[in-house]
């Protein structure tokens, strides 16, 4: 009786891996190491005084992909994998259809060859594209307005597809604001190659002298002060969504879609304060101009999970700013 997560080395899989060990899970993970690093596991493991097995396999590679089912009784997966640039996604498209979607193929046939047909995906509020109004809630109309938050749109659909033509799959598409922070003991966080495309890794890579300063990207924006507006989530909320959804599994909901966010939006310019604010540290900016495929506000209204599986985010913005600040600290150049 496995849980087998795909993309389990990296950012909110390896948080999610501490969490289901912690809860008593056994696991297997898979993960081909393209923007993570197996020693996030290895922290998982010190943390957790608990093991889980590890494949360094890539989803394109089907049939190393079912040797895994073949040698362990998996009973359910958590798909995080895959590649999760907006920018990236908007200057090489080709790459993102290929790997999000096709690895995403392979894995259900993969899972429907050994009967395994339990899943919850990793999806994204990209794919609600610029709302109408906020809060989003699950059944707001999606519209993804770049290559990233298109390939999650269609992969929705596909697994929607999937239900429909067998209605044995149980499937839960989790639809993340914006994760950010880190665990607790500062031993696993977010650690991305380059420059980081996501607000808070940025400002903590200038907060510890990596970069000079921090390039707010719009500030001309419809909203208070100009400057982007997300629903910033705690990876530890986020990553306990995840135990949520595999108990909702086990009541087998046929197909199911959760937001999972805070509820509340911060500008950019409210994060940099925070983030001095509960840190200390100063964060030097510039103006840059917007972003292709970003758009102003995003956030969410989380209710629907709270109410169907009792999950509700428990960490504010200022605990986020501390926990990213104490791993980046004691981690100035990640893992």
């Amino acid at each position: 009786m496995e849980i087998l997560v795909t993309g389990g080395a990296g950012y909110i899989g390896c948080h999610t891996c501490l969490e289901l060990l912690q809860a008593g899970y056994d696991l297997v993970v898979v993960d081909n190491l393209s923007n993570s690093k197996q020693a996030s596991l290895a922290r998982v493991e010190r943390l957790t005084g608990k093991s889980l097995t590890f494949y360094p396999i890539d989803l394109l590679d089907k049939a190393a992909l079912s040797s895994v089912f073949a040698r362990h009784t998996i009973t359910a997966v958590i798909h995080f994998a895959g590649l999760k640039s907006v920018n990236e996604s908007v200057a090489v498209p080709l790459l993102y259809y290929q790997n999000n979607l096709t690895g995403t193929i392979n894995l259900c046939q993969v899972m429907q060859q050994h009967n395994v047909k339990n899943l919850v995906f990793s999806s994204s509020a990209t794919v609600y594209g610029e709302p109408a109004s906020l809060p989003i809630t699950e059944d707001f109309p999606r519209s993804a307005v770049n290559p990233y938050g298109r390939t999650k749109l269609i992969i929705e659909d596909i697994l929607m597809d999937l239900h429909h033509a067998d209605a044995a799959w149980n499937i839960i598409l989790l639809r993340y604001f914006n994760p950010v922070g880190a665990h607790t003991s500062g031993q696993i966080g977010e650690d991305p190659n380059g420059i980081p495309n996501n607000l808070m890794p940025f400002i903590t890579q200038v907060a510890v002298g990596r970069l000079p300063e921090l390039a707010v990207f719009g500030n001309d924006y419809h909203t208070p002060d100009g400057t982007a507006v997300r629903d910033y989530i705690h990876v530890v909320d986020l990553a306990q969504g995840h135990l949520a959804a595999l108990a909702k599994l086990a009541q087998q909901p046929g197909a199911a879609i959760y937001n999972l966010g805070t509820g509340r939006g911060y500008s950019v310019l409210e994060v940099i304060h925070a983030f001095e604010q509960a840190t200390g540290q100063k964060i030097p900016y510039r103006q840059a101009p917007r972003r292709p495929g970003d758009v102003a506000s995003v956030y969410a209204d989380a209710s629907k999970a709270f109410q169907e599986m009792g999950w509700r985010a428990q960490k504010g913005i200022s605990e986020m700013c501390r926990d990213a600040w104490n791993w980046q600290s004691h981690n100035p150049n990640g893992y």
